[in-house]
């Protein structure tokens, strides 16, 4: 009998220590989990303020929704770029043809930025490019 004791005694000892392996890999898990999710939240959200002081300096960006070069300057923002002041300048008849206000904006190459009254600078800039032209500074 008490071999049958000790038998049950073991399988309880060995369930116990089980649990406890499962729960430190749930944790362990849980915790990588909530650095990678942090990460990536703090990552798409770095520039929101910076993309927000651009918008209050007036600087305007000018795009087509197909341009490879424009897709490029919005991904630097990432998730931030919902702030920066964008005109979509492709017509909805004709993706070709221009909106009147890219037109009366005197925007011929994509992307391009306007500062202020200043004419429309072309091509991609880097956030550094934009944060001296704009005054804002980067996080």
């Amino acid at each position: 009998m008490s071999d049958e004791r000790r038998k049950r005694q073991e399988a309880r000892q060995s369930d116990g220590r089980k649990t406890k392996k499962v729960l430190l890999y749930v944790i362990i898990l849980a915790l990588l989990a909530g650095a990678y999710l942090a990460g990536r939240y703090y990552k798409n959200r770095k520039y929101d303020s910076f993309a927000k002081c651009l918008a209050t300096k007036n600087a305007i960006m000018y795009g087509l929704y197909w341009c490879p070069h424009c897709a490029d300057q919005k991904r630097e923002f990432g998730s931030s770029f919902r702030y920066v002041r964008y005109v979509e300048c492709a017509s909805e008849s004709d993706p070709h043809e221009l909106t009147p206000d890219c037109k009366a904006a005197g925007v011929k190459l994509f992307p391009s930025w306007q500062f202020g009254s200043d004419p429309p600078k072309e091509g991609v800039l880097t956030l550094q490019e934009l944060s001296q032209k704009t005054g804002c500074s980067l996080p």
